[in-house]
């Protein structure tokens, strides 16, 4: 099939969510421009389509002692007689850094240059200004980042896409696993997975598996295979064995590929050193499982109605069942009151285990969220226990605590619940975080878990959330040490990561990294001290110097350099973790390190881009490659793609950037004021309308953390006639920023910044951009302004001036969301409140009371609406036409869909 942009090809990699070093493969053709689904692909026949055809399909993964290269490659070949525009479209896992990336056509290479983002921000708000998509990675599902470039690929010629990127492999539950979700729907002519291992401690275990083959077919087409230090998988099918019957076209490849490891525990220390840098992997085996003291604090405002406490209860009954008679034990839950099951520890007999699961299948859901409250009464349960009962001071204390919300009951201050649970678990215990939903701020949750020798987990409200609830306790459910301390002489290391942790468990595996000073390597050694059950655990590790010669023969360079970027990434990682948790000049000193050492080591992080140098879009644009900030949404950028062009090759003459009939995916509000909202994980589009009178002023968006907010005023229409309604449109908008100080009132005539205190005032005939503390506003000549948030997002006002044979008689404007990704979850307002990830279902489609319309049930927010399939109009790109946006249309003021009514909307002042 060919769009107005001629044939489209997808390569699409899509990693499983949930495991670690997991890339996913795909690949469509056919599809016009505008029109793919996420995750949806076409069929592609082996035979070329209109001249393109897909060469080749390869990822190769090396891993050297847990850490992962992965390089992604695939050829196209154009052999039409006209330019075809061509897509790579691969997912990466979060934890991972893109480190290169590089476009080959006819002998000619494009390659990606690392720099500081300030750097890059230059180019990136001059795309803005366009409306179009500068960064090329988002957010995307659970656990994964999406990173997509469109380029137009010349008549008779090929390209070749090379994307690299690296990361630690972790230790859960026994193994490494490398998951690679195969779903290309078609067949490939060269399709490959070729898995490389070399582990010095040696491999203990390697296995390979496809769910979509079959027994026989595995078995002739998974070679693997293992030896010593080295192992090896490698799944090539051949076309043949792609097909899904021996005469179908289609392809059975459709499933996972899992390829499991694990090394010998044999020694009790495993030191690595390579060019005056090291790596310890400590995991031992044959240790005695500690008992423990458990406190679960759990989450029963009335948010957590429904399937959220359906699927916590059905974990809890589970991980309950799982306890040991040597385990002790208690509940507390926390809604507006906060109450415990027992109130202070007792062991996990079979009598108090079939009691508390009779308490947990009872509880009700009431109130709001007192979690401040919730976690200080479970703190001092476990702190009672180790201070007043010496047979309980052993066990390793283990708090965990799961909410869906934020906290609105007794102590609803942040920093002062962060400094409360510091000052009272005061580094005795961990305390981990399990956020369900998104509805809650887990920037505030990782934070407080870090702070408290624990980490967070989102639970994702999905089919599955028991059974990730169940999979993150059985992480730690058998803890084996707790106060490990690895230490190191002093004056022989350097840059040393994290060394300390407070528990060691079953199946897991601390990994610590530095590097050795100049002529030290001789005194270099390692001490292990923990505390085991009942007894205290000590180890010396020394380094075999003539194994590691050994070791160096055998891999060479390959060993020197990974043992480096290792302990590059693992500091990056931790600097990345500090930095979250620290504000003013310890922030700005923490950012000066990670951006060094991403530079250094051609990493792109949150502080870093990678831009393509002689790929240019037709404004002459390079590609722009950000990795999302931390906590970062699954949402879309709006506006068009940018589709961009090796300077060696020709676009054809014929290729139109924008077919405007296909669906446009856009959020924001204009005209009369109609509110669009695209809702990505549907692929769809809501609409409703506000009727208000002039006057009236409405907010759009508000950020309760930054205080960011968004209102817009309405106005009517000149030329209403005597009892008809009068239309409405906004014709003043006003947007401020408290932590910058920052104002901008915007009109149809003038744009001023900071009002209240005589600022500059611009007209629409000015062309300019605008800076104060970190906003910047750019002034686009009679056409639109963009304003630019450096911690927040990135909005568009168009400005509609009347023409002849306009239906309305009064200059008016129209806002629109270009990104919002880095907002915080709790942002609302009639837009803002649709930034956090929506769903809905629609079904029992049948006429409406208009006969040329259809009427639909919609359920959203657990509300059931009737509502109607109709077009709306975004102007963003075109002011005095629009483009016709389909959508389901939300009746009277949008309720159901909005929270609350549209009233509780309206504001007293523009700011």
């Amino acid at each position: 099939m060919e769009g107005a942009t001629g044939l489209r090809v997808l390569l699409c990699l899509l990693p499983l969510l949930t495991l670690q070093a997991r890339p996913a493969l795909g690949l469509a053709t056919g599809r016009p421009r505008g029109s793919e689904k996420r995750h949806a692909v076409d069929t592609y026949y082996l035979q070329s389509v209109n001249g393109v055809s897909i060469k080749s399909l390869k990822v190769n993964c090396k891993v050297t002692s847990r850490f992962a290269h992965y390089v992604i490659t695939s050829q196209v070949v154009n052999n039409a007689d006209k330019a075809r525009e061509v897509a790579f479209d691969v997912e990466i896992p979060k934890t991972a850094f893109i480190s290169d990336f590089a476009i080959t056509s006819d002998g000619k290479a494009f390659i990606g240059d690392i720099k500081d983002k300030v750097t890059a921000w230059k180019q990136y708000r001059k795309a803005a200004v366009l409306g179009e998509s500068a960064g090329l990675v988002r957010a995307s599902g659970r656990n994964m980042e999406q990173f997509t470039i469109h380029i137009t690929v010349g008549a008779q010629s090929k390209a070749t896409f090379r994307l690299t990127y690296e990361e630690v492999l972790k230790r859960r539950l026994m193994q490494y696993d490398i998951t690679i979700k195969v779903r290309p729907k078609q067949l490939v002519q060269h399709f490959e997975i070729d898995v490389d291992i070399f582990e010095p401690q040696g491999i203990s275990k390697l296995d390979a598996q496809a769910s979509f083959l079959s027994e026989e077919l595995a078995a002739q087409t998974i070679k693997k295979s293992f030896s010593g230090k080295k192992g090896h998988v490698l799944f090539r099918p051949t076309v043949s064995q792609q097909q899904s019957c021996p005469t179908c076209s289609t392809s059975l490849l459709n499933g996972e590929f899992k390829v499991t490891y694990d090394v010998n525990r044999d020694k009790l220390c495993d030191l690595l050193v390579a060019n005056n840098y090291f790596t310890h992997f400590f995991a031992p085996k044959n240790l005695t499982n500690m008992s423990k003291n458990l406190v679960f604090v759990i989450d029963i405002s009335g948010s957590m109605e429904g399937q959220k406490v359906r699927q916590t209860k059905e974990a809890l009954l589970k991980i309950l069942e799982d306890m040991r008679p040597v385990d002790n034990f208690d509940l507390v839950l926390f809604g507006s009151k906060v109450q415990s099951w027992k109130g202070s520890l007792v062991p996990a007999s079979n009598a108090n285990l079939q009691a508390a699961q009779d308490f947990v299948r009872r509880f009700s859901l009431a109130g709001a969220t007192n979690l401040n409250g919730g976690l200080l009464r479970g703190i001092e349960i476990l702190n009672k226990a180790q201070g007043s009962h010496p047979e309980l001071s052993s066990p390793a204390s283990i708090l965990i605590m799961l909410t869906d919300g934020e906290p609105t009951e007794g102590e609803t201050d942040r920093s002062q619940i962060l400094k409360n649970v510091r000052n009272a678990i005061r580094g005795r215990f961990p305390l981990y975080n399990l956020g369900f939903g998104h509805d809650l701020d887990f920037s505030f949750l990782e934070v407080m878990s870090t702070e408290n020798n624990g980490w967070a987990q989102r639970i994702y409200e999905d089919h599955d959330a028991t059974q990730q609830l169940q999979g993150f306790y059985n992480q730690v459910a058998n803890p084996l040490l707790t106060d490990v301390e690895l230490q190191y002489p002093q004056d022989a290391v350097l840059a040393l990561t994290q060394h300390r942790h407070k528990q060691y468990y079953d199946g897991s595996e601390i990994v610590v990294a530095g590097r050795i000073a100049n002529h030290k390597l001789n005194t270099f050694k390692a001490d292990v001290r923990a505390r085991g059950e009942k007894q205290e655990f000590r180890a010396t590790c020394l380094v075999d110097e003539e194994e590691m010669k050994k070791l160096l023969r055998e891999r060479g360079h390959v060993l020197e350099n990974h043992v480096e970027r290792l302990w590059a990434y693992l500091t990056i990682q931790e600097l990345l973790a500090k930095r979250m948790k620290t504000e003013g000049e310890e922030r700005a000193n923490l950012s000066s390190q990670v951006l060094k050492m991403s530079l250094d080591y051609h990493f792109v992080t949150p502080l870093t881009s990678l831009t393509i140098r002689g790929l240019t879009d037709e404004d002459g644009l390079e590609p722009t490659i950000d990795k999302p900030l931390e906590d970062s949404q699954p949402l879309e950028m709006v506006g068009p793609r940018r589709t961009f062009v090796l300077s060696a090759i020709q676009p054809s003459p014929t290729a139109h950037p924008i077919d405007s009939k296909l669906p446009l995916r856009v959020t924001g509000v204009d005209t009369d004021p109609h509110f669009i909202i695209y809702v990505p994980s549907k692929e769809d589009s809501l609409c409703f309308n506000i009727n208000e009178e002039p006057g009236v002023i409405l907010n759009l968006v508000q950020d309760p953390d930054t205080g960011f907010t968004v209102n817009g005023q309405l106005i009517g229409n000149k030329a209403s006639s005597p009892g008809q309604h009068e239309s409405t449109y906004f014709g003043r908008l006003g947007i401020s920023s408290p932590t910058s100080d920052f104002q901008l009132e915007v009109t149809p005539q003038n744009i001023t910044l900071n009002p209240s205190s005589s600022g500059s005032m611009f007209s629409w005939r000015d062309q300019a951009v605008l800076q104060k503390d970190g906003v910047v506003v750019t002034i686009n000549k009679k056409r639109n302004l963009v304003v630019s948030v450096d911690d927040g997002a990135t909005f568009e006002i168009v400005l509609h001036r009347t023409w002849k044979g306009s239906a309305v008689h009064q200059d008016f404007l129209g806002f629109y969301v270009l990104d919002s990704f880095r907002m915080s979850a709790r942002t609302k307002g009639l837009l803002g409140q649709f930034f956090s990830p929506l769903d809905f279902e629609v079904f029992d489609l049948h006429p409406g009371s208009d006969p040329t319309k259809t009427d639909a049930t919609m359920v959203v927010k657990n509300r059931q609406l009737t509502v109607t399939r109709g077009l709306q109009k975004d102007y963003s790109k075109d002011p005095r036409h629009g483009a016709e946006v389909p959508c389901w249309f939300v009746h009277d003021n949008g309720a159901g869909l909005i929270d609350g009514v549209h009233t509780d909307y309206v504001v007293s002042d523009i700011f």
